[in-house]
């Protein structure tokens, strides 16, 4: 029996949409999964040498999670993975990981859950939906949880933009960038990103890359955590001035994200402005994924 996951990266928040928004980016991990008389896990590419190879992956874990949700005994299984998003990056590798593992557990008992309970497990494990929900649904997703349940809803996005992150080699744990928030905030602070998510959300609805770039403004978590992060405010001002539209922490950080017509050396001036703080950093060059985490044939 072989199992084919892929699961794309995510960029969370959007500037405004804190905990809400997400996009599924066209960066992929794969991961075939094969019948074994005990867990094992090997990683190529992104985390290789990082990553626990056993039962304490999180893939592993993950499956077992569902398993242990679905009152059944997980067969042991091999993971061989390759994998393309960067840990601790803010592009939602932890995310796909717990969807690969959730995907996995499922079809090796024979799919007892449908696609959005699996969505919410994978947000009971993730704390929130932001970058799970569109690592599972691709494409700009807004999601909420009600009840204990995901809300999620895909947003088709009307514009062709060339997406930039530039990802310093820095490392920001997400506990870290939590704890720089603050336990209260303003009314007029709220009420600026209220607006601006509703107007984030259009603008990609619309492809309206003018307006993404007067709306992806945020008062609620990028000003706390780009103290954090050497270099990154600066790297969000080279982005504009080498003609992005629009930019943003990608996730908690420490990547930034750029939206632009064109790439026109947005990623170089990005990766400049880190490197003047003493970073070295990554560009990637990427598109907007308008599918999500996806199932291969079974053997």
């Amino acid at each position: 029996m072989k199992i084919n996951i892929h699961v794309p990266a995510t960029s969370a928040n959007l500037g405004p949409g804190f905990d809400t928004l997400g996009l599924a980016l066209d960066l992929w991990n794969e991961t075939i999964i094969t019948s074994e008389k005990e867990f094992s896990v090997q990683v190529t590419g992104e985390g290789a040498g990082r990553l626990a190879s056993g039962k304490n992956n999180l893939i592993v874990r993950a499956a077992q999670r569902l398993a242990e949700h679905a009152g059944k005994s997980l067969p042991p299984f091999h993971a061989e993975c390759a994998n393309q998003i960067p840990l601790s990056s803010g592009m939602g590798s932890s995310s796909a990981a717990i969807l690969t593992g959730l995907l996995a557990g499922n079809a090796l008992l024979e799919n007892p859950f449908s696609r959005e309970e699996i969505l919410n497990l994978a947000c009971e494990m993730e704390g929130h939906p932001d970058n799970v929900a569109p690592a599972m649904m691709g494409g700009l997703v807004v999601s909420t949880v009600e009840g204990g349940r995901v809300i999620a809803q895909k947003i088709s996005v009307g514009m062709n933009v060339h997406v930039t992150i530039v990802l310093p080699n820095f490392y920001l744990p997400t506990k870290q960038a939590r704890m720089a928030l603050p336990k209260k905030v303003s009314m007029r602070n709220a009420i600026h990103n209220i607006g601006r998510t509703a107007l984030v959300v259009e603008a990609f609805r619309s492809g309206d890359l003018i307006l993404l770039g007067k709306v992806m403004s945020d008062k609620l978590h990028q000003p706390y955590r780009l103290r954090l992060i050497p270099g990154a405010a600066s790297a969000m001002d080279a982005a504009k001035e080498a003609g992005a539209s629009a930019v943003a922490l990608s996730g908690a950080g420490p990547s930034v994200i750029a939206f632009s017509t064109g790439e026109a050396g947005v990623g170089e001036s990005m990766k400049r402005a880190y490197e003047a703080a003493g970073v070295e950093a990554r560009i990637f060059r990427l598109g907007v994924s308008s599918r999500g985490a996806e199932l291969g044939s079974r053997e």
